[in-house]
């Protein structure tokens, strides 16, 4: 019987804490909780490996475009601001008052010295002329007469059937008629020169910039009421554009007349236009302690506007540097590092950084010259630093 109770006993399952924690379930179930996160943590740093890092932070970057510029560039002896301007400029006002009726331009039309641009009204001014020309047939007329009358009187002089006094009062008449006829020629000449006035004329060949009246509005020479217009056109020569820059009086030694120099619009900055000091203007700003300096265009195209910003930038005498001038493809030095024993600079796509091999030449100012690889106004990392890797999430600032 007490063999029977202890195979009884053998047979029973111990759920106590202790034996559930000691047996299989349990160590399975420790394997489970050990394991599940292991493999979680495994397979998230698998994924930010595989992406790149694509759960990191972006990392900030600044683009800058590759630029051409002249090897002269890097010597440059002065950098000034400025901006583009006529040297031949009118704002084309009428020499009589009265309302436009004709205007046969508009902005950017190119006119030729003499055309006619604009009319204004001169129904009053043709009377005037027809009354000065009417008065003028009215003296000739009475010269006619005049001169018969002197004829007669000097035949009978001259028989003793007149008296001297009648002859005097005849060349008297005479002369009063011939007078009177000098009067009318000037009144009509006048009177032409006033009909002249209602046509405005272009005063050179040039291009017409800003339209200032409307046919209906009033002009006078100098804009006499808040109703009318001085200025019906300004027009320039466009062949005569000059920057004018301002450089400090400290710096204005640096610079002399026929120096060369680049010119650098502020809407075109990947373009260099050669220049060459024209002028400097012999007299100082108080206010500002700068001494306007004129640089001409060497050549430039018609994009080149007048009253663009623009920098010139002061080069040294071609004597004094290299020969070569032909312009190369420079970046900043900072936008070029080594990765894997190549040069490479970094561009953006898609938010993400990229790799391109580049082949470097000389150094050209704090800028290198890239001969291979980039094309110009391609824009790129500025400043490389030893996070930024192919692929890297970034942001551009």
């Amino acid at each position: 019987m007490e063999a029977k109770n202890a195979d009884l006993a053998a047979l029973r399952i111990n759920r106590s804490p202790e034996a559930t924690e000691a047996g299989p379930a349990g160590r399975a179930r420790r394997w489970l909780l050990i394991g599940l996160p292991t493999a979680a943590i495994l397979v998230v740093g698998a994924v930010f490996v595989i992406t790149g890092g694509a759960l990191s932070a972006a990392l900030p970057v600044r683009l800058t475009p590759a630029t051409m510029v002249s090897p002269m560039r890097a010597g440059a002896v002065l950098v000034a601001s400025g901006y583009v301007v006529a040297q031949r400029k009118a704002a084309v006002a009428s020499k009589g008052t009265g309302r436009l009726v004709y205007l046969g331009v508009v902005e950017g039309d190119r006119v030729r010295a003499g055309q006619v641009i604009a009319r204004i009204e001169d129904a009053d001014v043709k009377a005037q002329l027809a009354q000065a020309q009417a008065n003028l047939q009215v003296s000739r007329a009475e010269l006619h007469d005049a001169q018969r009358s002197l004829a007669r009187e000097r035949l009978l002089a001259d028989s003793g059937a007149s008296s001297q006094a009648s002859v005097d009062a005849a060349e008297a008449r005479y002369e009063r008629v011939k007078a009177s006829i000098a009067a009318a020629e000037a009144a009509v000449l006048a009177a032409q020169v006033s009909l002249e006035n209602t046509v405005i004329r272009a005063p050179f060949d040039g291009t017409v910039l800003t339209k200032n009246a409307d046919v209906g509005e009033v002009v006078a020479p100098l804009a006499g009421s808040a109703f009318s217009k001085s200025a019906v056109v300004t027009i320039a020569d466009l062949g005569s554009l000059q920057v004018e820059a301002d450089v400090a009086e400290s710096n204005l030694e640096a610079i002399s007349g026929g120096q060369p120099g680049e010119i650098v619009l502020d809407a075109y900055p990947d373009e260099r236009y050669p220049g060459v000091v024209a002028k400097i203007v012999p007299t100082a700003d108080r206010a500002k302690a700068t001494v306007q300096v004129k640089v001409a265009f060497r050549s430039y195209d018609a994009r080149v506007l007048p009253e663009m910003s623009a920098k010139v930038h002061f080069l040294p005498r071609p004597s004094r540097v290299a020969v070569d001038t032909q312009p190369v493809l420079v970046v900043p030095g900072t936008a070029v590092t080594e990765r894997n024993g190549r040069s490479v600079v970094f561009v953006v796509e898609r938010g993400r950084a990229v790799e391109v091999p580049v082949v470097v030449g000389r150094q050209v100012g704090s800028s290198v010259a890239i001969r291979e690889g980039l094309r110009p106004g391609v824009r790129v990392v500025d400043s490389v630093s030893a996070r930024l890797r192919g692929g890297a999430k970034v942001t551009v600032q």
